[in-house]
Order: C-alpha cells, then sequence, then structure tokens
C-alpha cells in the first residue's frame, strides 16, 4: 500500500532554513507528480509547491516562490523541500502528497488531485 513519511520539522528563526524529506512506497514513485501541502492554524490546506514524476518541472505557490525549493531523488523514492529566509508566516504542519493521474510528465497544482498524504511534519518558525 502508499507509505508517504515525512521528516525533518522543527523550529527554525526568523531567516533560518530547514529541509524537509519524504520516503515513499508502495506505488511507482517516478511516474506520479508529488507535492508538499500545509495547513497553517485556522487555514485551510494549501498546494507549495509540486514536481512532476521525472522531476522536470516545478511549481510553487507564490507565498514561498524564491524562497523553497521542492526535489525529488527517484532512484531512492525521496522528495524533499528545501525551505530558505523562512518567516513566522510558514509556521505549518507540512505533508508530502502523491498525485491521482498516473503520467511522469503531469502536475497541475489542484488540492483535489492528491490523494495520498503522509502523517505530517511540523515547522515551527519563531524568535
Amino acid at each position: 500500500q502508499v507509505q508517504l513519511v515525512e521528516s525533518g520539522g522543527g523550529l527554525a528563526q526568523p531567516g533560518g532554513s530547514l529541509t524537509l524529506s519524504c520516503a515513499a512506497s508502495g506505488f511507482m514513485f517516478s511516474s506520479y507528480a508529488m507535492s508538499w501541502i500545509r495547513q497553517r492554524q485556522g487555514k485551510e490546506r494549501e498546494v507549495v509547491a509540486e514536481i512532476t514524476g521525472t522531476g522536470g518541472l516545478t511549481n510553487y505557490a507564490d507565498s514561498v516562490k524564491g524562497r523553497f525549493t521542492i526535489s525529488r531523488d527517484n532512484a531512492k523514492n525521496a522528495l524533499y523541500l528545501r525551505m530558505n529566509s523562512l518567516k513566522p508566516e510558514d509556521t505549518a504542519l507540512y505533508y508530502c502528497a502523491k498525485n491521482r493521474r498516473f503520467d511522469k510528465d503531469y502536475f497541475s497544482f489542484r488540492l483535489d488531485e492528491y490523494h495520498y498524504w503522509g502523517q505530517g511534519t511540523q515547522v515551527t518558525v519563531s524568535s
């Protein structure tokens, strides 16, 4: 069965950096777009970064563009999110998620197309 396990969250100071990791198993990892989705307290979940199965294309929410970088290692079935210049408003529970569509060149940035999620890893940005 599909399993997604996030790690790497924690406490960071404003302006600091963190790298999140996601270990995936139970499906053909390289054939699916993957994303990082976050839920801030009192807010709806939002896609913050997405990457095609091949890793050739990425897309970001405006709020993180230029600060966050999504990447993947298909040989290791791993997804990453490098977060730089962190802000207090980045504080959230971050989830790794798998897209529904079996297509290595597809992505959509639509929350409803992500149907498997990990348990989440908490990121707190505070001085």
